[in-house]
């Protein structure tokens, strides 16, 4: 089913021309950026634990490291105001993520001093019921809860309501007075939010753009997936939004891109000579992309059911982390440079064929006593429905580096259990002196380098190992870096960092137009064959290890699923 886009005039008006967002960049944003530096040089330790600027005494005490003595710079008046609006605010997203995601900004002091924000939906609220709403999902850090009462009574504080249509000009004027007038004159920077369903997401750009955009800083706007159903519906969104918006005013958000190992992985790469190297198809034997949930629809069954596992988790999520995996090295650091790397992966991809496709849908099982309904048991769900809910792909890059390489994705819900890793697995040693040791099973003797997403953030990578004894018995061990017992921080959301770089203006986490039509370009013309043909998906008890399919998908490329030996 296509998605319904608005009509796109051709006359109507852009506010790019209002906005040249490199001139405006107020005195906080700055200051941000300072902050950020101090505290990344302080948080780095040595070794031995200690902060890399204490200094050794001879009595084998350490001195006072500098990060006590330099005092972080406070964040003074300035002429600027941040005006963030939640389109979509009543909603479930908002509620989980978004305004929690804000609030956590703001405690740790990464907000400006000047901000305000606004919730706007159809729903009839006042400031008071939108603020005891979110006020529910609002945590402090764990390791840091100090003053955490009146953090949140500060924020709430900041936190407003405005109820209108998504077409209306007239609602989005009212909600510009208000804006206005929060903003007393300050030079205007505005963010808005677009926590609603793709199809009213070009009435609202239009809406907000020609009544409620910024005329004197910077207009953003967040919008959230499903970016179109495939190539044509996307081509059209992204026509539409830009006769509102230029390329760099839409910040196409993907919260997988936000995840901390994701952040991790070009760090892990390119700052470690150990790796580096080994990255290409001399050494890598194939790479896994694996996402699992152990529930399912659970009352989304009409939403999922327009677009299956594919869309939602595979064409978008899996598909950038694979374009980060496997990029070259940038020439920068820069949003742009990182994200035109990202694009030559997509565009070098082998056109995904229909046999290199698994599907699956889960059914009822009974398990101790508990039964778990099938996705067709869902009362949303049409009973007829082919809608996978497991899906399993093998893509191939052409290119010098990764010629031959099976790069295998697996996503599923109502699985066994609930991960989100990459698994990198390399070839065997050649001419092996402890073959015997081993037997014919040489896939026991693989290296193989884990990054684990979620639950438990973690990267590992399992090495053969002598048992200490007098024989000759050897051992798969781990190398392993689990991030709970390394770092006492909480780790912050995805949704976090993705704002705050949506704020700063960071776009190296987000999109771009080209990315998201190479993506599209890979999984339309597969999406709609197995549409056309109907193809029916293999049935999988809830709660089991998903299609049998998929272990005869991985058999045919020599490849075997790391996440099904029991090791880990």
């Amino acid at each position: 089913m296509a998605i319904q886009l608005s009509h796109c005039s051709s006359s109507s008006t852009t506010f790019s021309s209002l906005h040249h967002e490199t001139s405006y960049f107020s005195k906080w944003v700055t200051e941000i950026h300072f902050r950020r530096q101090l505290r990344n040089h302080f948080e780095l330790k040595s070794a031995n634990g200690y902060p890399l600027n204490a200094v050794p005494m001879q009595d084998g005490s350490v001195a006072k490291p500098l990060e006590e003595e330099v005092p972080f710079p406070e964040f003074g008046e300035t002429n600027s105001m941040l005006s963030i609006t939640v389109v979509g605010a009543s909603g479930d997203l908002a509620k989980k993520k978004i305004f929690p995601a804000l609030f956590a900004l703001y405690y740790e002091d990464w907000l400006p001093e000047n901000f305000v924000v606004y919730g706007y939906a159809r729903t009839k609220m006042t400031d008071e019921e939108l603020r005891n709403m979110i006020s529910k999902t609002l945590t402090c850090r764990i390791d840091s809860r100090e003053n955490c009462q009146a953090k949140m009574e500060e924020f709430l504080k900041r936190c407003f309501y405005h109820s209108g249509q998504y077409n209306s000009p007239e609602d989005f004027l009212e909600l510009n007075c208000k804006l206005k007038e929060r903003e007393g004159g300050k030079l205007s920077n505005r963010l808005f939010y677009l926590s609603i369903p793709p199809n009213i997401f070009v009435d609202v750009v239009r809406c907000a753009s020609t009544k409620a955009s910024s005329a004197t800083g910077w207009t953003r706007v967040i919008v959230e997936k499903p970016f179109g159903r495939d190539s044509d519906s996307s081509r059209e969104l992204t026509k539409c939004l830009m006769q509102y918006l230029t390329e760099d005013q839409i910040f196409r958000i993907d919260h997988y891109l936000g995840k901390e190992l994701v952040e991790n992985l070009s760090v892990l790469r390119f700052s470690n000579l150990v790796f580096e190297p080994l990255w290409s198809r001399n050494y890598i034997r194939n790479v896994q992309f694996i996402f699992s949930e152990d529930f399912g629809t659970e009352g989304r069954g009409g939403y999922f059911d327009n677009y299956g596992i594919i869309r939602d988790i595979m064409q978008n999520h899996l598909l950038q982390i694979l374009a980060l995996f496997a990029m070259e090295t940038p020439v920068s650091l820069d949003a742009e440079d990182i994200r035109n790397e990202k694009v030559k992966v997509l565009k070098s991809m082998k056109p995904l064929q229909l046999e290199d496709v698994i599907v699956g849908q889960y059914k009822g099982h009974s398990k101790g006593g508990k039964s778990y309904p099938g996705y067709i048991d869902d009362p949303t769900v049409p009973k007829d429905s082919v809608t996978p809910t497991f899906a399993a792909a093998a893509l191939f890059i052409n290119n010098a580096r990764w010629d031959g390489v099976p790069f295998l994705m697996k996503a599923g819900k109502a699985l066994h259990t609930k991960r989100a890793e990459i698994r990198v697995q390399f070839r065997h040693v050649p001419g092996n002196l402890y073959k015997r040791n081993f037997g014919t099973d040489l896939d026991k003797a693989t290296n193989e380098l884990v990054l684990r997403l979620q639950p438990d953030e973690a990267i590992y990578l399992k090495i053969n190992n002598k048992v200490p004894g007098l024989g000759m018995r050897l051992d798969r061990s781990d190398l392993n870096l689990l991030y709970r017992t390394r770092y006492t921080r909480e780790i912050p959301d995805a949704y976090e960092r993705l704002l705050l770089d949506a704020i700063e203006g960071e776009r190296r986490l987000f999109i771009r137009s080209d990315e998201l039509h190479a993506a599209w370009t890979l999984f339309t013309p597969v999406l709609k064959e197995m549409e056309e043909k109907k193809i029916m998906p293999e049935l999988y008890p809830y709660g089991s290890r998903g299609p049998v399919g998929a272990h005869y998908l991985a058999a045919k490329h020599d490849v075997r699923w790391g996440d099904l030996t029991g090791e880990d």
